[in-house]
């Protein structure tokens, strides 16, 4: 059975920085891409960052030059550092792995504010 587990959450100051990790057990298979996604309340779950099996990253614009995606293969793990957190960086996030079947973490809450 995959399990994702995520952990990192925390309350931050404007300006702060948190790395959440993401880590997976069990067997995936043809993994395509592993990423993060947030959803803040009364919004729509949406894509963060993602880094692909060849190392190619992509990250939305509003983390662009802040947020940084890192995967460590051995050990199954996905992080994210996220710097210079802004009060709407504040959400639920989510670890995702997209392969033959699409595997999700439990989310983590980050929270931004002064």
């Amino acid at each position: 059975q995959v399990q994702l587990v995520e952990s990192g959450r925390g309350l931050v100051q404007p300006g702060g920085s948190l790395r959440l990790s993401c880590a997976a057990s069990g067997s995936i298979f043809s993994i395509n891409a592993m990423g993060w996604y947030r959803q803040a309340p009364g919004k729509q779950r949406e894509l963060v960052a993602q880094i692909t099996t060849g190392g190619a990253t992509y990250y939305s614009d509003s983390v662009r030059g802040r947020f940084t995606i890192s995967a460590d293969g051995t050990k199954n793990t996905l992080f994210l550092q996220m710097n210079n957190l802004k009060p709407e960086d504040t959400a639920l996030y989510y670890c995702r792995i997209a392969a033959a079947t699409d595997w999700w973490g439990q989310g983590t809450q980050v929270t931004v504010s002064s």
